[in-house]
């Protein structure tokens, strides 16, 4: 494929020691259009070095990776699965990659047997269109992006299109094994179920935070989270679908994209023209599957890991949804109302001259308010505002995330909530309205996982906990650090998972 006419933007990742005696690893990417063919169509893409997937960055903990564009954050108590994406638009839908952290002292610092093997599996999107025009037709009809053409596998459909030479991904693997799945969620709007035939998993890690060991046989998996699984090799030598198909938790019903991508793991010594066995996959609003896997996972709590805080210096409510607003003068395709997200009835405008980095260190006037307010106000509907909630260095902060129905003809569903730049303990979820007379009863202080997306499910709730080291955006609000947080030109955030989402 010869690259398109288009813009190349180089980027040079070097992962830099922070210890003594660790490599220096260098990653440049150029970034640019690409032709390809997919699903009957030719089309122009974004990618990191013409791969879709792109490339592969793998670190070790205490690693601090750096680039040209001065973007610095040290790898600290992280070990697992997180991925890199772009931020510009919908151009994420094609470029991003995996990013691997394995403990310093390789595959025996991991809490379980080190594997045969490790394969990342990322988990996409397809349009068959330029996904800058998607996001434009989005804008314009007030609507949101067009349901994806194709679910992918490492980038490729798979088997059930009607095309030839569509792209299944096939993996060789060895008989009677362990192989680590790295399983990442890089679609746009869908959270997904992931089987393979014949096979069961074992859950070890989220988000690049262990877990207690979690058998099943199904993977569910939102948008931006991670996963690492277990997957022993023992059935009969042959060729197994690994499938992944949406999961939809929407209240009211609506299209969405009912296709299922496929790849193939093949044993060593299998011929080439052995049928290969699909799993059977969870009906498409099978909520209970879901519910059970997220709702299985704890946290695995080692010596010196970092524990639950027990006293909080913030608690706020968080509700948020969906809701029918009057169309922008520029959305000339808007046909009466457009939707509009919001947290605690503020839709989040991004500053247009400067950052909010820019705007909170340069001391710049008029760019933001900080305003936003700890708990819903009694309002009727959203409205559009730069609003940050200020917070001190190394406080704790306890959210209560509320998942509500603004509108009775969107209704709700499941959503993932994410914060950059943190890891968060998940203390509790539950369906309905949070009571703060009855909830606290289940909270979970011990081993909670630790993530950095949760998935709130729809029309009810979830409550995190953490400790505040970074600025941190939200889709529809900011949280501004200020006393004793380094300066983000000299080090930037401190978690590797401001990276990866």
């Amino acid at each position: 494929m010869e690259p398109a006419a288009a813009m190349i933007v180089p980027l040079v990742l070097a992962l830099c020691t922070a210890m003594a005696g660790a490599a220096v690893v260098e990653h440049t990417f150029n970034v640019g259009g690409m032709n390809i063919s997919q699903l009957c169509t030719n089309s122009t893409i974004y990618t990191a070095n013409e791969q879709l997937p792109g490339p592969t960055i793998e670190a070790s903990e205490g690693d601090t990776p750096s680039g040209n564009f001065t973007y610095q954050f040290n790898i600290t108590g992280q070990e697992g699965t997180l991925w890199w994406h772009a931020h510009s638009s919908l151009l994420r839908a094609t470029i991003y990659g995996a990013l691997i952290l394995k403990p310093r002292n390789g595959t025996a610092g991991y809490p379980f047997p080190a594997p045969y093997g490790e394969i990342p599996i990322i988990l996409g999107e397809w349009w068959n269109k330029n996904v800058n025009d998607v996001e434009i037709d989005a804008h314009l009809t007030g609507l949101g992006p067009a349901i994806s053409d194709a679910l992918t596998i490492n980038g490729m459909p798979g088997d059930p299109t009607p095309c030839q030479g569509s792209g299944v991904y096939e993996v060789e693997v060895a008989s009677n094994q362990t192989y680590l799945l790295r399983i990442i969620n890089a679609a746009v709007n869908v959270e997904l179920f992931f089987k393979v035939a014949g096979h069961n998993f074992t859950v070890v890690a989220v988000d690049a935070s262990y877990t207690d060991p979690y058998a099943t046989d199904v993977i569910v998996i939102a948008p931006g989270q991670t996963v690492d699984a277990l997957m022993n090799t023992s059935a009969p030598p042959g060729l197994y679908y690994m499938a992944a198909t949406v999961f939809e938790s929407k209240t009211r019903p609506i299209r969405f994209n009912n296709g299922t991508a496929t790849g193939i793991f093949k044993y060593e010594g299998a011929p080439n023209d052995t049928a290969a066995s699909m799993p059977a996959m969870p009906a498409h609003t099978d909520v209970v599957t879901a519910g059970t896997f997220y709702w299985s996972l704890t946290g695995l709590v080692r010596p010196g890991d970092p524990t639950v805080p027990t006293a909080v210096n913030h608690s706020m409510v968080v509700e948020f949804g969906m809701e029918q607003g009057p169309c922008a003068p520029d959305q000339t395709r808007c046909q009466g109302f457009a939707l509009v997200a919001s947290m605690n009835r503020r839709s989040f405008q991004f500053p247009k001259n400067a950052s909010l980095l820019e705007a909170m260190y340069d001391a710049l006037p008029g760019m933001y308010s900080q305003d936003f307010p700890s708990s819903p106000p009694p309002v009727p509907m959203a409205t559009k505002a730069t609003s940050v909630k200020n917070v001190t260095y190394n406080d704790v902060v306890e959210v209560v995330l509320q998942s509500t129905t603004y509108s009775r003809v969107l209704g709700t569903e499941n959503h993932p909530i994410h914060l950059h730049g943190f890891n968060f303990f998940v203390l509790a979820e539950g369906l309905g309205r949070f009571d703060p007379t009855t909830a606290g009863s289940v909270y979970n202080r011990v081993n909670p996982p630790v993530r950095n997306t949760v998935v709130v499910p729809g029309g009810g709730w979830a409550v995190i906990r953490h400790v505040v080291h970074a600025l941190s955006l939200g889709c529809a609000s900011a949280v501004g650090v200020g006393d004793g947080v380094p300066s983000a030109r000299r080090s930037g955030p401190e978690s590797a998972s401001s990276a990866s989402h």
